[in-house]
């Protein structure tokens, strides 16, 4: 099925505000709810399901364990209720988000995004949840659509993978690997991150690296 950004990123908006505006508010909170939800879609770009390892908001993971969604092992405490944008996650905690404020702001530094934690005054999920904003702000512009430029998404992808090397057996092959580098949703050559012209040079990459034989022989099936 070819990949359409377009609907994947207006699905992605019906359940992100089927889940974060909640029957259980009035009117009003539900009108301010919404319309908050739209302008954090503005700023930090679609809802999406997971992102491609080498993103700030998750790269503080265990290489051999790879995440794509933010969790304790990224390094996040507190965590509950959480819906994914491009660069930024909300999550709406019961009581209170400082814990999640605080492990944002233990989070190692990173070269060119700085990732931040700010509690919001605004409904969210349910009655009696305290939502945090999670962003990444990027020190350089982003490419239209919120995409992430090829001269920052290659050196970040390398980074994460290059070290690979030194403990792998075996290659995976790139239909395995595409959600990792891609995040999701995504198609065969492009997703709500990177461009065509960008997952496709990813690609180039990454299968050079894989049949040069760093990683080990090719995993078969």
């Amino acid at each position: 099925m070819t990949f359409r950004a377009d609907e994947a990123a207006t699905n992605g908006f019906e359940r992100a505000r089927n889940y974060l505006v909640s029957r259980n508010f009035s009117p009003k909170e539900r009108e301010q709810s919404e319309k908050a939800l739209l302008d954090i879609i503005e700023e930090h770009g679609p809802v999406v399901e997971g992102y491609p390892t080498w993103h700030p908001l998750v790269v503080n993971h265990d290489d051999r364990n790879p995440e794509t969604y933010p969790s304790d092992r990224c390094g996040y405490r507190g965590l509950d209720h959480t819906i994914c944008f491009a660069h930024a996650f909300l999550t709406c905690p019961y009581v209170s988000g400082e814990e999640v404020v605080r492990s944002v702001e233990q989070l190692p530094s990173h070269p060119r995004a700085t990732v931040s934690a700010d509690i919001l005054d605004v409904p969210f999920y349910n009655t009696g949840t305290q939502p945090v904003l999670v962003s990444c702000e990027w020190e350089s512009l982003l490419d239209t659509g919120h995409m992430i430029p090829k001269k920052l998404a290659l050196p970040l992808m390398l980074e994460k993978e290059l070290p690979v090397w030194r403990w792998s057996s075996r290659a995976e092959n790139w239909e395995t690997m595409r959600p990792y580098m891609l995040g999701a949703p995504h198609g065969s050559r492009s997703s709500l991150f990177v461009s065509q012209d960008t997952a496709l040079a990813m690609k180039k990459i990454y299968v050079a690296m894989a049949e040069s034989g760093m990683f080990g022989p090719m995993k078969m099936g």
